[in-house]
């Protein structure tokens, strides 16, 4: 649990729900969607690219569906992405867009959490709406929740907000001009939870 579980209170407080949780972590620490699980029976889909916090977030969240992977947009070509360990602060490669940023980053996530060393992985690269097709009957995606240190957008340009509209998007947005235009034909920008978090609600919300 964090401080934004009491923010989405207010949006979420109802039993039997649907997420997606993109940058799982070990499924428990900082997520969005824990509570959600353990107290109001939701289920749903949790997506982390480093092996050793998949592994750790299968067993945290046995009732929910637990990808590795590192989700990317359609036009992307390649099988793999290279992702570099930070525990809460990994980063795919090229997120922030600056390698001093990317530096930065990663040596002030190692600082912060304590951790001896980073390292660098090639991680499977899918989009988020082939992990969707894989259900035959995907419920309502009543939350996702998106935090993936700078590759939101790429994240969004996978999924087809045609096919597939959750009713929240929660998104850590570094880049929130990009996110915004990338959302606005479908969503409203209706809380700023953080310095960084911004909750979107699905304009036809009710439909």
């Amino acid at each position: 649990m964090n401080g934004l579980d009491l923010k989405l209170e207010k949006y979420l407080n109802f039993k039997n729900g649907f997420f997606i949780e993109v940058g799982a972590n070990n499924g428990y620490t900082q997520s969005n969607t824990y509570y959600l699980e353990k107290f109001l029976e939701w289920r749903g889909i949790m997506i982390e690219g480093i092996p050793s916090l998949y592994e750790q977030c299968k067993r945290t969240r046995n009732k929910s569906s637990v990808y590795n992977c590192a989700l990317v947009s359609k036009d992307f070509c390649d099988s793999f992405v290279e992702m570099h360990y930070a525990n809460l602060m990994s980063v795919v490669e090229n997120s922030l867009k600056d390698q001093e940023k990317q530096i930065q980053h990663i040596q002030s996530g190692l600082e912060i959490q304590k951790i001896n060393k980073s390292y660098s992985i090639k991680v499977p690269a899918r989009t988020l709406e082939s992990i969707l097709d894989e259900f035959t009957n995907i419920p309502q995606i009543d939350f996702f929740s998106l935090d993936v240190e700078g590759y939101e957008l790429e994240v969004l340009q996978g999924l087809n907000l045609d096919r597939y509209k959750p009713k929240y998007i929660l998104v850590e947005a570094r880049f929130f001009d990009q996110i915004n235009s990338f959302l606005t034909n479908y969503y409203d920008l209706i809380a700023q939870l953080s310095h960084h978090d911004y909750l979107y609600q699905l304009r036809d919300i009710n439909k």
